[in-house]
């Protein structure tokens, strides 16, 4: 150890002997800081600055007529970017969007064509088109811009979808409320034709027997036929409006007989995200139960357990809603079954919520308590899986059965108010012959008897009639199923379902997140600056020393070097550079430990291979930019570098400083430091072990090459 360290001492002082040797290696020390430094600034804030980014946008849309009103979707779309600062969007024709994009003034165009608006109006057409957007991007530019364009143009795609669907889904619900607005203003009129055929019914036999008692009482039978006729011509003018309204219906209901079918897909939507929903507060109670959690982590978890309980209890409770109204309209209480058990899971979700806002309210919840909380989680994540078992099987069917009876009430009116139609012609022509024959005599009074029979079987159908539909279709129930809140559903349908999203170990700058990799490959870059630049030998080693102690102690003095640019690379990164480090210490004594070693790896290519280990060096360092995951992740990187990563220094390297900057998972980085103690061991043994044959037998390869000149 002596001779070791006495190398070490004499090469300190020769470089503090010698003010050139002195520059030549604060400058090795400062110079793989710049490369860092230069590289994480340039990629500061990339993705904040793409308004830069220029995208030619040209309008040919000619618009089109829809429902009597002319649109240009196009206008709006062009009118909806000026305010989108994100990408730099420049307002042309068409010629000149072209023209821009081939010679590289813009990185893109997207043209919305002259049948574009007309494309979307084939909508409610029985052929439907489907619009399209020109996007034309020049892809040798620039190896980035192409993805962030395709993300601006897919962007738009998206925007335009989410508002036709918010658009479309207003549409109908509107003339859904339409419909229900429409039945409920002439329900007057339709509760008056009924109850004026039930009357009618009622007096058939007061009829009859005032016609055969009209030879002694003609007065009094005048006066209830006159009665009779007066009701008879309301009657009519009301199947008439009744009988234009159910047509109407039946247009309606035609045109849109897949609607409420369509309900079971949402529904089902629902109730899966509420099984998503129950099982993350499943989880999440569940670490109320750890005893290795932390008070903090414990507190958070409590926090998204009620904000997702409430998100769960709002959406149980519109479904709830929803299947009242259907069983409404069913008129037969079919969902009844399907209404218990989204009660049961909604009392479930109160009482667990409940819980949880005693337990973040006390300092020590009781073991019980948690335990109690717990459980109430995993029984409402069971039950909702077994209402989602049974949902295509029993609840899709219940569904579909109130969708046909949706679909018959229309016509069950209609036959109704065709019959009655078709009936009171003969009721008025009946009547009119009972006037005639009240007031000409009892001459008359036989052919009244004669076609009253039937009078009085063609009053009784329809009242019949009548009594079946309102056994199996409650008109108001319809009523207030149509009669909804347009903007809501239309709101709910266009965007079903919102994702919140929660970031882990946040960075604020994508320059902070790339400082590991530039960090680390400033590090070797700086091994190899010292490798090229410093000799690792002596010019002459006296008599009595051992390779290894040259190999020692001139690794000393390099190991120092390195350690002194570790130094200053990483406190650049965080005071003058500013970048984003959680664990500043740690951050730094990383970088150390990581410093050390590429020396040490380096050191020992070129202390045993010679002007090889330098080439080897660089092998080294291209493979590990490539398959250290440092840019790209690792999973999008062909197999070969794939395979490689887990054998690179730089794949531990890089995930120790990311520790630091991120926030550090003892777990992970024990698992780094224990590869690179490996790599150090192995590397160190491979030098001593190597280095005295190596020297002896290659030597003379190495004298030779340096008679050469060139080559040192």
């Amino acid at each position: 150890m002596r001779k070791v360290l006495q190398i070490y001492r004499d090469d300190l002082l020769s470089i503090t002997r010698n003010w050139a040797a002195m520059v030549i290696i604060i400058a090795l020390m400062v110079l793989p800081s710049l490369y860092a430094w230069f590289n994480i600034k340039a990629s500061w804030d990339p993705y904040g600055n793409t308004n830069g980014i220029q995208i030619a946008v040209s309008n040919d849309d000619v618009g089109t007529i829809m429902k009597g009103k002319k649109i240009n979707i196009g206008r709006e779309i062009i009118h909806s970017l000026k305010d989108n600062k994100s990408l730099g969007w420049r307002f042309v024709d068409t010629d000149e969007a072209n023209k821009g994009v081939e010679r590289g003034k813009y990185f893109a165009s997207i043209t919305v064509p002259k049948d574009f608006s007309a494309k979307i109006a084939t909508i409610l057409s029985d052929n439907p088109e489907k619009p399209e957007l020109i996007y034309v991007v020049n892809e040798k530019i620039n190896a980035i811009a192409p993805k962030i364009t395709a993300t601006g143009a897919t962007g738009i795609k998206d925007e335009i979808s989410k508002n036709f669907i918010k658009t479309a889904n207003g549409v109908i619900f509107d003339i859904f409320n339409q419909l229900g607005i429409e039945l409920q203003r002439n329900l007057p009129d339709i509760e008056k034709l009924k109850t004026m055929i039930f009357w009618l019914n009622d007096h058939l036999i007061e009829a009859e027997t005032i016609i055969n008692t009209a030879n002694t009482d003609a007065v009094q039978a005048q006066k209830i036929v006159a009665d009779l006729q007066n009701n008879i011509s309301e009657v009519e003018g009301i199947i008439n409006r009744s009988r234009e309204l159910s047509e109407k219906i039946t247009t309606f209901l035609e045109s849109n007989k897949d609607t409420i079918s369509n309900l079971a897909p949402t529904v089902k939507q629902n109730l899966i995200y509420l099984q998503q929903t129950a099982g993350v507060v499943e989880q999440i109670t569940g670490v109320l139960l750890s005893t290795t959690a932390s008070a903090e982590d414990k507190k958070k978890a409590l926090d998204d357990a009620i904000f997702r309980l409430n998100t769960l209890i709002k959406i149980e409770t519109l479904l709830i809603n929803l299947f009242e109204k259907l069983n409404g309209l069913g008129n037969s209480a079919i969902l009844t079954e399907e209404l218990a058990a989204l009660n049961e899971q909604k009392n479930a979700a109160e009482r667990l919520l409940k819980n949880l806002k005693t337990i973040l309210a006390l300092e020590t919840p009781s073991q019980a308590l948690l335990e109690s909380t717990n459980q109430i989680s995993k029984d409402i994540t069971t039950s909702l899986e077994q209402i989602l078992n049974r949902f295509d099987g029993q609840i899709t069917p219940k569904i579909q059965q109130l969708s046909d009876t949706v679909k018959k009430i229309p016509t069950k009116a209609n036959e109704v108010f065709t019959k009655a139609d078709e009936t009171l012609p003969q009721v008025k022509k009946i009547l009119n012959d009972a006037t005639k024959g009240i007031t000409i005599g009892l001459r008359d009074i036989a052919l009244i008897k004669k076609d009253f029979p039937a009078v009085k079987q063609n009053i009784s159908a329809i009242a019949n009639q009548i009594h079946e539909f309102e056994k199996s279709e409650d008109i108001r129930g319809i009523i207030d199923l149509l009669r909804n809140d347009v903007q809501k559903e239309s709101d709910f349908f266009a965007e079903p379902v919102l994702v919140k999203e929660k970031r882990l170990f946040p960075i604020p700058n994508y320059g902070s997140a790339m400082s590991p990799f530039f960090t680390t490959l400033a590090l070797w870059v700086g091994a190899m600056l010292l490798i090229s630049l410093i000799s690792v030998e002596l010019k002459e080693l006296p008599k009595n020393y051992h390779p290894n102690h040259l190999y020692l102690g001139r690794f000393l003095i390099f190991l120092t070097i390195s350690l002194g640019q570790s130094i200053i690379v990483t406190l650049g990164d965080i005071y003058l550079l500013k970048t984003y480090v959680a664990a500043k210490l740690w951050f730094i004594l990383f970088a150390l430990l990581i410093s050390a070693l590429f020396m040490l790896i380096t050191y020992t290519l070129v202390s045993i291979f010679g002007n090889v280990g330098k080439g080897l060096a660089i092998v080294f360092l291209v493979l590990q930019i490539s398959g250290a995951g440092g840019t790209f992740p690792i999973q999008v990187m062909p197999t070969f570098f794939q395979k490689l990563n887990p054998y690179l220094p730089f794949t531990y390297a890089i995930s120790l400083m990311r520790e630091a900057t991120g926030g550090i998972q003892w777990d992970v980085a024990k698992r780094d430091l224990t590869v690179f103690l490996f790599i150090a061991f192995i590397t160190l043994l491979f030098g001593l072990v190597f280095k005295g044959p190596i020297e002896k037998y290659g030597g003379g390869l190495k004298r030779k090459t340096q008679e050469s000149r060139l080559i040192h």
